[in-house]
C-alpha cells in the first residue's frame, strides 16, 4: 500500500505527461531570514502557482503562514532539515521536522539537505538513510538536496563531485535528487546517467539576467534533467509568475530560449 501512496503523491509533483517538475523552494527564511521575495509568503506562493509551479518547498511554517485556500493548486514539499547562517557551521544540517508531522499538514513530499564533504557528512548521511526508510514505510516521496561542499571540494559545480553527490542521494533511497548544474550539457549528462532517479537542478545565487537562468534550464533538460528546484532566482525576480511560466514552457513544452524571448 505504501508504494501506491508514494506513486499518488509523486503524480502531484511530477507532471503526468512529461514526468518533469518545477519546484520553488522557499525554505530560505530559516537560513537567511526574511529576505526579499518571501516576506509575504501567501502572495509569493500564489504568484508562482499561477505561473505553473508544480510544488513549493518550505518548512512547517509554510502551510501555516504561506499555503493558502485560494488560487491555483500547487504541491507541498515539507523540508525536514535546517541550519542558519549565524551558526558555527552552516553546512551542518540537522533534522527539525518528522515525516509524521509533514503528513499532518498535508505534505505531498518531504525533502532533506545533505552537504557531501562537510565535516558532519556522516551524520547527515545517516539522517538521509533513516528518512528514506521512513518515507518508504509511509509512502512519502523524498527529495534529496545533494550538494558537494567541504574542504576537499574544489568546485561545487565540478562534474566529478556533482555526479558523486547525486548518486549518493539515489543510493540511499531518494526519489528525486536536486543538485548543482555543472555548467554544460555534456558534463551534466554524466550526472544524469549516473543517477537512477530524476535529477533536478538548483538555481543557486541570483543570476545577472533571466536569459542566463533560462539557458541553464534549457541546457539541463537537453542533458536529460527532469526539471528545476529554483528559489531566489524565481521569487526575487521582478515577475515570478511570468518567469515560472517561461520555465514551464521549456520544461514541459520544449520551447527554446530564443522562442520565449521573441514572445
Amino acid at each position: 500500500m505504501s508504494e501506491i501512496g508514494k506513486s499518488v503523491r509523486l503524480e502531484r509533483i511530477l507532471d503526468r505527461n512529461t514526468r518533469r517538475t518545477i519546484i520553488i523552494p522557499m525554505d530560505h527564511g530559516v537560513g537567511a531570514g526574511p529576505i526579499r521575495g518571501i516576506i509575504d509568503m501567501p502572495e509569493t506562493v500564489n504568484r508562482v502557482a499561477e505561473g505553473g509551479a508544480s510544488a513549493v518547498l518550505g518548512h512547517m511554517g509554510l502551510p501555516k503562514h504561506g499555503h493558502r485556500g485560494y488560487g491555483r493548486d500547487v504541491g507541498l514539499i515539507i523540508h525536514l532539515s535546517a541550519s542558519t547562517s549565524l551558526g558555527p557551521d552552516p553546512n551542518h544540517k540537522v533534522l527539525v521536522t518528522t515525516i509524521e508531522e509533514a503528513i499532518k499538514v498535508g505534505a505531498d513530499a518531504v525533502s532533506v539537505h545533505i552537504n557531501v564533504g562537510a565535516e558532519d557528512e556522516a551524520e547527515m548521511l545517516q539522517d538521509l538513510g533513516q528518512v528514506a526508510r521512513q518515507c518508504d514505510e509511509w509512502g512519502m516521496p523524498l527529495l534529496a538536496m545533494m550538494y558537494p561542499r567541504g574542504t576537499k571540494v574544489t568546485s561545487e559545480h565540478d562534474v566529478e563531485y556533482v555526479k558523486h553527490a547525486a548518486r549518493i542521494g539515489a543510493e540511499l533511497g531518494a526519489d528525486i535528487v536536486k543538485t548543482n548544474y555543472t555548467g554544460d550539457i555534456d558534463s551534466f549528462k554524466e550526472v544524469v546517467k549516473g543517477c537512477p532517479v530524476p535529477v533536478v537542478i538548483a538555481g543557486g545565487p541570483r543570476m545577472d539576467t533571466e536569459k542566463e537562468l533560462l539557458e541553464m534550464v534549457y541546457d539541463s533538460i537537453q542533458a536529460g534533467g527532469k526539471g528545476v528546484a529554483i528559489g531566489r532566482n524565481v521569487f526575487q525576480s521582478n515577475d515570478p509568475t511570468l518567469l515560472v511560466s517561461n520555465i514551464s514552457k521549456i520544461v514541459h513544452k520544449g520551447y527554446t530560449v530564443d522562442e520565449i524571448l521573441k514572445v
